[in-house]
């Protein structure tokens, strides 16, 4: 009990307390009380004094919180999210010091590559677990104020909005007329954020030059790449609680102009579509807009992946879109099928040595999680392909499993077939997959009693989103 009162008041104990109160010299404006050794000076609640805000105790208590419940590796110093709470009981004046003089000194971030479905690698750039702390504590006290700005057809990385927010924007927008579009893709977006042009963005909103200076800071803190130093002279590396807030507010000029230009469109931190009703005002806009993100954002487009096209087939998060009596549908796109059976055949491998729970567990984790993304699809003929297809490779494991011919027989026998067919069966030289989709194993194995042992299907998934 003891350890839990510590770990939600890390910082009210020492830090110097702040009251509210209201004012009347402020008109009612929220403000905060501050001691200093000689007397209370009242500290206003707005955009001048940000930091005050950043740094109150409830802030950084919520940013602290928030660090440990998403967990995640440690940065360059392996220091690790269950070892932040004793860190900061030491340390935390300290820290708090630093940030209120101007003398904190972010470190610099921890690269990591992951695979990309293009056989690219993305890059990554994990902070030390002080550092996500205090970038969380600066995205929770901005993310209010620039959500009154940013656009309502953008939909990344915000409060109470997601891909499917954008997916049905993109929907509305097409069943309105708009169906042409130029498919915006910007090339190595959060690696080639320009920092001087970021901070001028910042600077309007942002009054509070100590703010300013933090986050530019955190700009310019370098990278650890195979234990060497990276000077980072421009982007916002992937990774840290500021990144997308950052993100947005520099592609938020980019909605600004759009919105201007009266051109519809949904944004998704950088995938975005551009709607038009024709294909040569799309071919236009493509050329504006590039001339625009590239002269005044100063960002890369990536002018061959940058395309128009007619609505129908186009990737958008995963989905694709399609015309059916003047609506527009959503389907999976071909290429998010084939990533889902590719790792639909990984979890029913014959040789990863699992048994059948455990990939029971597993099959049904991912096709919870996969439904539950594109369940805004039209697919039910595709489910029940691919629900044959999944089935006969569990009856494949579970032929395996059986192993000896013993085992096959006495098994076939208790499922309901003759003796001697179980006999010949079970020594059989058919491979595993001839096996599996063999009438004899489908009659001992039927689809009832795949369901019954807990076996996930995906269209019975599909029908919990969609009941009859």
């Amino acid at each position: 009990m003891r350890d839990r009162m510590q770990k939600t008041s890390a910082f009210a104990n020492d830090c110097p307390r702040r009251d509210r109160t209201e004012s009347e010299w402020y008109g009612g404006v929220q403000t905060f009380m501050w001691m200093t050794e000689d007397n209370i000076v009242e500290v206003p609640f707005d955009k001048e004094h940000l930091l005050e805000c950043i740094l109150a105790p409830s802030n950084l208590n919520r940013a602290y919180k928030s660090v440990v419940r998403n967990k995640g590796c440690g940065g360059i110093d392996k220091m690790s999210c269950e070892q932040l709470l004793p860190w900061l009981l030491a340390n935390k004046d300290a820290l708090i010091r630093s940030l209120q003089d101007g003398t904190y000194r972010p470190n610099p971030v921890r690269r990591v590559e992951i695979p990309k479905d293009n056989g690219r690698m993305r890059q990554l750039g994990i902070p030390t677990v002080v550092d996500r702390m205090v970038q969380q504590a600066v995205n929770q006290v901005l993310t209010p104020i620039y959500e009154r700005q940013f656009s309502r057809s953008s939909y990344g990385f915000r409060p109470r909005r997601g891909c499917h927010d954008a997916l049905r924007g993109a929907q509305r927008i097409v069943g309105e007329g708009y169906k042409y579009v130029v498919d915006l893709d910007l090339e190595r977006f959060f690696d080639t954020v320009c920092h001087s042009r970021l901070i001028e963005i910042l600077g309007r909103t942002i009054k509070d030059g100590r703010v300013v200076s933090l986050i530019h800071k955190y700009l310019r803190s370098g990278v650890i790449s195979h234990g060497l130093f990276e000077a980072s002279e421009e982007g916002t590396p992937q990774g840290g609680p500021l990144s997308p807030l950052l993100s947005n507010i520099m592609l938020n000029e980019l909605d600004k102009e759009l919105e201007r230009r009266g051109h519809p469109f949904v944004r998704y931190a950088d995938d975005a579509m551009i709607f038009c009703k024709s294909k040569r005002a799309a071919e236009r806009v493509r050329e504006s807009t590039t001339d625009y993100i590239e002269g005044k954002l100063h960002l890369k487009v990536n002018k061959e992946k940058t395309v128009v096209s007619y609505i129908k087939g186009v990737k958008y998060l995963g989905y694709s879109f399609y015309v059916h009596k003047g609506r527009c549908e959503l389907t999976v796109h071909p290429k998010s099928k084939v990533k889902m059976r590719k790792r639909l055949k990984e979890l029913t491998s014959r040789s990863n040595g699992w048994g059948y729970e455990w990939r029971k567990h597993k099959l049904t984790e991912y096709i919870r999680g996969w439904m539950g993304y594109y369940h805004l699809a039209n697919m039910k003929r595709f489910l029940e392909e691919t629900d044959e297809w999944l089935r006969r490779r569990i009856r494949m494991c579970i032929w395996k499993a059986w192993k000896k011919i013993k085992t096959r027989v006495t098994n076939l026998v208790r499922c309901g077939i003759e003796k001697m067919q179980a006999y010949m069966w079970g020594n059989t030289r058919l491979g595993y997959w001839r096996v599996a989709g063999s009438p004899i194993l489908h009659y001992a194995i039927t689809n009832a009693n795949l369901k019954k042992a807990g076996y996930p299907c995906l269209m019975d998934s599909y029908l919990e989103w969609h009941p009859k």
